[in-house]
């Protein structure tokens, strides 16, 4: 009997533990759980298959989204759609143990089908520059990445670097142009206009109520701003100045305070948006240079 009672007790401590569901909440609040790290993932937006890679995720993406251009590694994978249109079908035959979404850039009735048929779906939103690296740590924790920890530690110190720049005492007003057609921005909750803060301008749209509102030219004459950044559809068009150029009496246009900006580093919240606050805040500083009175 105590042989017998030695041999169960050994069989127990050496037997594997039960591996227990991974649980977290995605930045929508909604509970995710997943049985194991994932191994098989569509992502459905260009800046999320970049921290995925950013994680040392980058080799269980199995699917993404239209715009995925960055690292190279993901252009060769295969394509779900566009982040406002997505392929459910494609999405099903890719057979994911996860897919990761963006909250407030996919379109929800979609992805609410993606609950009916049983594919695990993470929702990711970064508002703030600490956003980025708390999101690495986190695809780290979904896919079961060892890499990104360390990848958040240095990002983190990079970012608290930047935050700590000194500010100027005469803050720029800036109009941030996402898009063209319509005339697009971005409000005070969005993460580009945390940049211009950080460097020293004011957004003149931030009270706007919406993330990213088309606002018209008149309003924009309204607000008068020093300084005008052009990204998306505007930055790849080099004459894109001749546009505001037809309104002299801007401050931006007398200053010759038109800057361009590249949209991919400005526009996507990950590891490489540290660079266009960067180029941002060398623009302002060039801007600034032509108001030594401050006016």
């Amino acid at each position: 009997m105590m042989r017998a009672s030695m041999l169960l007790l050994a069989a127990l401590l050496t037997a594997p533990l039960q591996a227990q569901p991974l649980r977290l909440l995605d930045d929508s609040g909604h509970e995710v759980v997943l049985e194991r790290p994932a191994q098989r993932i569509v992502s459905i937006a260009p800046h999320i298959t970049e921290l995925l890679f950013a994680a040392g995720a980058g080799d269980r993406i199995v699917g993404v989204d239209e715009y995925s251009d960055y690292p190279a590694a993901a252009l060769k994978l295969p394509r779900i759609g566009r982040h406002t249109s997505i392929d459910l079908e494609a999405i099903v035959a890719l057979q994911p143990d996860l897919v990761i979404g963006w909250a407030s850039g996919n379109r929800m009735p979609q992805l609410a089908r993606l609950a009916d048929l049983g594919i695990p779906l993470y929702l990711n939103e970064i508002r703030d520059i600490a956003d980025i690296a708390t999101s690495i740590e986190t695809m780290g924790r979904l896919t079961g990445s060892t890499e990104a920890t360390s990848v958040a530690a240095r990002l983190r110190a990079r970012a608290d670097a930047i935050t700590a720049r000194p500010q100027p005492r005469h803050r720029l007003s800036v109009f941030y142009q996402i898009w063209e057609r319509p005339l697009m921005t971005v409000n005070g909750a969005h993460l580009i206009s945390q940049a211009i803060e950080l460097c020293g301008g004011y957004n003149v749209f931030a009270d706007q109520p919406t993330l990213a509102p088309a606002v018209g030219i008149e309003s924009v004459l309204a607000a008068d701003p020093q300084v005008i950044f052009a990204a998306g559809s505007s930055a790849q068009s080099p004459d894109w100045p001749t546009h505001w150029r037809q309104w002299p009496q801007l401050a931006a246009v007398r200053s010759d305070n038109l800057f361009t900006l590249d949209p991919d580093i400005v526009q996507r919240p990950t590891p490489r948006f540290l660079d266009g606050v960067e180029a941002m805040c060398e623009a302002l500083d060039t801007a600034r240079s032509k108001y030594p009175s401050g006016d």
